[in-house]
């Protein structure tokens, strides 16, 4: 299906993912869901040779651009900062940012999925398909091709994976002689 016509098709649902994403965000925070939409359908539009197999397929794609999009957001505003002004975005087992409860970085949650990533493959993409694509537990299993006991046992794991890592403090910085 060209994107063309998939846009009326599925614009809607994106708003609607992208504004719980943008739900956690700071206030005044320069992108808002519309524009998180429109920048990812910039990205898909500049994907070569993308094949699109399902809906889900197409959310799953959706997910890790929207994931890539919120850390690059956040990334030039912490070097526009030197290391301030952290986007704080919810991890709870609810949609995205539905909850303001229990926040993390996006950037160290970043981090922790690419860690995650090298682990198990499959639980990171279970995340993002979870937490940014806001897919429910069969839709995450379509798109993955298991059942939805398998996602929902690695969801569990990788939630508490994720908090443990997540939940860790900072390692302690050495001081350099003579400083």
């Amino acid at each position: 299906m060209a994107l063309r016509q998939l846009v009326p098709l599925v614009h809607e649902e994106l708003r609607r993912i992208a504004r719980k994403c943008m739900a956690g965000e700071r206030t005044g925070h320069t992108l808002q869901a519309t524009a998180l939409v429109h920048e990812l359908f910039l990205r898909i539009v500049d994907a070569d040779r993308l094949t699109l197999n399902s809906r889900t397929h197409f959310f799953a794609l959706s997910a890790r651009l929207m994931r890539q999009i919120l850390v690059d957001q956040a990334r030039r505003r912490r070097a526009g900062k030197r290391g301030g002004g952290a986007t704080m975005i919810s991890l709870d087992d609810a949609p995205p940012a539905a909850t303001r409860a229990s926040s993390v970085d996006v950037l160290a949650l970043d981090e922790a999925l690419e860690a995650l990533s090298s682990l198990d493959a499959r639980q990171c993409r279970i995340v993002e398909l979870r937490f940014f694509a806001g897919l429910n537990i069969p839709e995450a299993a379509d798109a993955l091709g298991v059942s939805t006991a398998t996602i929902e046992r690695e969801w569990a794991i990788a939630k508490a994976w994720l908090h443990r890592r997540l939940s860790a403090p900072p390692p302690p910085l050495h001081r350099v002689a003579g400083t």
